[in-house]
């Protein structure tokens, strides 16, 4: 009877105790990670706070530096513009003194170091400049743009004197090159006045016989003066064509060169100048012009005269 009573409660006892030994193991255990979690929760509530305050430090830095990086960029911006009236200023009385020759001559010895910024000057005004002549036009008279106008000025007007071209003939190659380069970029219809200058000076530069010579070695001389001759501008043709001309009498002096078998020669364009232009000088240069041509053409190809049918006549 023990024995069967004892197979009919122990499993009710040991299996109350059991479950109640588990209940409180699980409720510990759930009680510890629980713990674990919120300790884990504070932590990264800290690290988070932390992370916020710094953020907010960094953003209230970031204005701070924002505020003094526009105000740097205004004063920066008010510099440029002080010093480019200035130089506007300085070269434009340079360039009104250099039209005295005793003037040129007392500046030639310290030519060099103002011929390497005036070359370096118009490379970089060229490359700024968006090529849309309306946007030049609204603002033809910026400090900028005379100060470019003022460096080619002072350029042209040492070449006009003697010594001055002997010298940019010989120690100023750089920026002769960098004059006809520029040319180049510089649209049609774009900043006139100051191709006008550049041509004047390369002009007054091919007066010298070295400098005449340095000049036609360039590579894209001739394509140069055929597409400066296409300008809508009369000034800008004239100073082509007259630079032209001294190319004809370097052809002249030296013998048949490449112009008269060029097949580019722009005879129509320049008919068309000598004809329909309003510019008096403008035709009178371009009437020479086709004179020269003509006359070289005739004393190259045609040496012992030859009927008029067999002459290209300009």
């Amino acid at each position: 009877t023990e024995v069967m009573q004892l197979r009919e409660f122990l499993p009710k006892v040991v299996n109350g105790d059991l479950i109640e030994m588990l209940q409180k193991a699980l409720k510990e255990r759930l009680g510890q990670e629980q713990e674990q979690l919120r300790q884990e929760c504070l932590h990264l509530r800290s690290r988070l706070d932390a992370a916020q305050s710094e953020c907010q430090k960094e953003r209230e830095e970031k204005l701070v530096l924002r505020e003094q990086l526009w105000e740097s960029r205004e004063q920066l911006q008010q510099q440029a513009e002080f010093c480019t009236g200035l130089g506007a200023a300085s070269c434009t009385l340079l360039w009104s003194t250099s039209s005295k020759e005793e003037a040129v001559k007392d500046i030639l010895g310290k030519l060099q170091s103002f011929l390497s910024v005036a070359g370096q000057t118009l490379e970089s005004f060229v490359k700024s400049l968006d090529g849309e002549a309306k946007a030049e036009q609204q603002d033809s008279n910026s400090h900028e743009q005379q100060f470019v106008l003022a460096l080619a000025g002072v350029v042209t007007n040492v070449a006009a004197v003697t010594c001055g071209r002997d010298y940019l003939s010989s120690s100023a190659h750089v920026l002769l090159e960098t004059l006809m380069q520029q040319l180049e970029l510089l649209k049609p219809g774009v900043f006139p006045k100051l191709k006008v200058l550049m041509l004047m000076a390369l002009y007054n530069v091919s007066i010298s016989v070295k400098g005449l010579k340095y000049i036609r070695e360039f590579p894209g001389l001739l394509s140069l003066i055929w597409t400066l001759l296409e300008d809508g501008d009369s000034e800008v043709c004239l100073h082509a064509l007259r630079l032209l001309q001294s190319v004809l009498l370097e052809e002249a002096l030296a013998g048949p060169g490449l112009l008269l078998d060029d097949p580019l020669l722009p005879l129509e364009r320049i008919r068309t100048l000598a004809t329909s232009s309003r510019h008096p000088a403008l035709r009178q240069t371009a009437q020479e012009t086709l004179d020269d041509l003509g006359s070289l053409r005739t004393s190259f190809l045609d040496p012992h005269g030859t009927s008029s049918s067999d002459q290209v006549h300009v």
